[in-house]
């Protein structure tokens, strides 16, 4: 049995995607595939003219630092670094220098309101602020996909929907592609579009 069977997706650039689906038919595995952090056993990704899968494995992890963020449901921060540290990651691994990434990753974090947090560490911080840091750090090499895979599944319902006004915000100020992974009707309805994954295979639901 294929978890993922036949499917054959064109995103469009720009747009906020929505796929949606019960536990354990998918859907995490199809956003690793276009992230380049699992691969297919048959089948091509590409990104524009470029076969992601095609590209030695230097060249893939070049792709996913520069070119894809990632969102989790989990925010995966390091504890004994600072959010500004945490946003800095990205760029320093691309070997920025660290004056530059500084820079950066402060009017990030100040865009996504937590330019008074910069210095506190995940531990000092609100499950909410953890996911504005996670949120600034996908976004810090300026990338352009975000992949979010249950971004708000471990949030309270208030603190959710702030978070959901942040991704919707970003996507129409910046222009950035969306693609996000969730449970939460709500946001599935604030996207351009929503797919629902079942049995492997997508349907159009709106």
């Amino acid at each position: 049995m294929h978890v993922l069977d036949g499917i054959d997706l064109d995103i469009r650039k720009g747009e906020m995607l929505a796929i949606v689906g019960a536990s354990g038919v998918g859907k995490s595995t199809l956003l690793h595939m276009l992230g380049a952090l699992d691969r297919p056993t048959s089948g091509k990704v590409y990104f524009g003219d470029v076969d992601v899968f095609g590209l030695d494995n230097g060249r893939t992890a070049r792709f996913r630092n520069e070119r894809v963020g990632f969102v989790f449901q989990f925010h995966h921060l390091l504890p004994e670094f600072s959010a500004l540290e945490n946003v800095m990651m990205p760029a320093l691994i691309r070997r920025i220098g660290r004056e530059q990434a500084a820079e950066s990753a402060s009017k990030i974090l100040c865009d996504v309101g937590l330019g008074k947090r910069l210095l506190h560490r995940p531990g000092e911080l609100s499950g909410g602020e953890q996911q504005r840091v996670a949120v600034a750090r996908a976004l810090m090499l300026n990338p352009d996909v975000v992949l979010a895979d249950e971004p708000t599944g471990n949030l309270d319902a208030h603190t959710g929907e702030a978070i959901h006004d942040l991704l919707c915000g970003i996507n129409k100020q910046k222009g950035i592609t969306f693609i996000i992974v969730t449970h939460n009707d709500k946001l599935a309805l604030r996207a351009d579009r929503v797919l629902r994954m079942a049995e492997g295979k997508l349907t159009p639901e709106r």
